[in-house]
């Protein structure tokens, strides 16, 4: 079997590659194709994302149970899924953006659920695969590492074009077109289509459950391990701590920007500083997890993003542009925990085998998209409530100096003490550090030779 290297590294990247081609263009340019073309209600799309997020969650749970009771092919396991699934995910996201004019409002409604519901099910059905991938691609805790630093980056580049190229597609004199959206959805459907297929080309898995193993997967054991799964549990909490404060620091952002420094142009340059602060980052990581580890990583990084900004939350008096070059150096510490987070869930997969001796890469996975996915339904809001929360009031030319002064504090002081929050479970609630993480590699690979031997044996 070829040895992990670069190819994986690359076929990894380009499956985020595609999966962000189209969720980002979905994110981020959906909700103004259903308000602006269908003119659809923003309160009923609200409600309409907030109900897809919870089937989605449970859409993943199933997906990933499913594919860990299937035996592993001559491909693998996970690879098939995503050449499979593949096709009919992006058959249907084009669906999503194709407009029949002149119908009711009843009409546009239903369409937009059905499509957008089926869009996210089968995008369970590609990703729940590509995310449990990673962990049975190598069993070494660096190269897993280095895989998390290149989905990350596949992320990073996919955001880069859609948020520079998609505006000029879908936007036809400051309007939205909807021949414009179809066209982008199918430029962007037939790029994805071509990463997930190098991702499922340039890819290899090398870690394989001995055949039957499967069939004697209990679930009661799997919801046993689950909840003793404590560095599962614990980055859990940090994931969906760390989540809805990006969504919060990306909604309040905009008001910082516009109403406090008076500056909404300067908003571009934080996008910049976040993209360029990840790819700084990223050529860094295999080196500096081999030497110190993830967590240890993790720690400095989100020590580095706590402290700056608590720096800005004190500097009250500074302007855009400093504020800006500030915040990269708080997004230095954002990219060293982001880069590797993917990684950490490898490893909580590994500790899962460890405790139940029954290897569940897709439902371990599934849990950690689950979670996340339940948090971004309740968080869908939190940037808004906030916002209202301190005063703002659109109908006013300038906002009130106490309003002023909770947007700073929700943009600068939230985001400190989230960040010190993660980073404080990090330390004490979760275990494997680089030290317990090799000795629990070695003992699982004991565990599975012991096991192989046994089932041998028995034959």
């Amino acid at each position: 079997m070829r040895p992990f290297g670069m190819r994986d590294k690359i076929g990894y990247m380009l499956g985020d590659f595609g999966n962000d081609f189209f969720f980002l263009l979905v994110s981020s340019f959906l909700m103004v194709y259903y308000t602006d073309v269908y003119g659809l209600s923003a309160a009923w799309v609200g409600g309409l994302f907030l109900f897809a997020r919870l089937w989605d969650a449970f859409a993943d749970i199933t997906w990933g149970r499913f594919v860990d009771t299937r035996e592993a092919g001559k491909n693998g396991k996970f690879r098939p899924w995503i050449f499979r699934m593949s096709f009919p995910l992006i058959i249907s996201g084009v669906l999503m953006f194709v407009h029949f004019p002149g119908m009711s409002n009843g009409f546009y409604e239903a369409y937009a659920f059905v499509t957008y519901i089926l869009w996210g099910t089968l995008y369970s059905t590609v990703n729940i695969p590509y995310g449990s991938m990673a962990s049975v691609m190598t069993n070494d805790p660096v190269e897993r590492a280095s895989l998390s630093t290149y989905r990350t980056i596949g992320m990073t580049l996919a955001g880069l074009v859609i948020n520079a190229v998609g505006p000029m597609i879908v936007f036809v004199d400051n309007k939205a077109d909807a021949d414009g959206f179809f066209m982008a959805a199918v430029i962007f459907g037939i790029l994805a289509l071509a990463c997930y297929m190098g991702c499922y080309s340039f890819t290899t898995e090398r870690v394989v459950a001995p055949k039957g193993s499967t069939e004697k997967m209990d679930l009661k054991t799997t919801l046993k391990g689950l909840g003793k799964n404590k560095p599962l549990i614990a980055i859990l909490t940090v994931s969906l701590l760390f989540m809805m404060n990006m969504m919060l620091i990306g909604s309040v952002n905009v008001y910082l920007f516009k109403d406090y420094f008076s500056s909404a142009t300067t908003l571009s340059f934080v996008s910049i500083g976040q993209t360029a602060a990840v790819l700084l980052v990223a050529p860094f990581m295999t080196n500096l997890t081999k030497k110190f580890g993830k967590k240890e990583i993790s720690i400095v990084g989100l020590t580095i993003a706590t402290g700056f900004y608590f720096l800005l939350y004190f500097l009250k008096d500074i302007d855009a542009m400093t504020f800006v070059i500030i915040l990269f150096f708080a997004n230095i510490g954002y990219a060293l925990f982001n880069t590797v987070i993917w990684a950490f869930v490898t490893d909580v997969i590994d500790f899962q085998e460890f405790l139940t001796a029954q290897r569940e890469d897709g439902t371990v996975y599934s849990v950690y998209s689950f979670a996340r996915k339940v948090g971004q339904a309740v968080a869908g809001g939190i940037g808004g409530f906030a916002i209202a929360a301190v005063g703002y009031d659109s109908t006013l030319e300038v906002q009130t100096e106490s309003a002023l002064d909770g947007i700073h504090m929700l943009a600068t002081l939230v985001p400190a003490l989230v960040y010190l929050t993660c980073l404080l479970i990090l330390i004490f609630f979760y275990p494997l550090n680089k030290k317990r993480l090799a000795k629990m590699q070695e003992d699982l690979a004991a565990k599975r030779e012991a096991k192989a031997k046994a089932e041998a044996t028995a034959k």
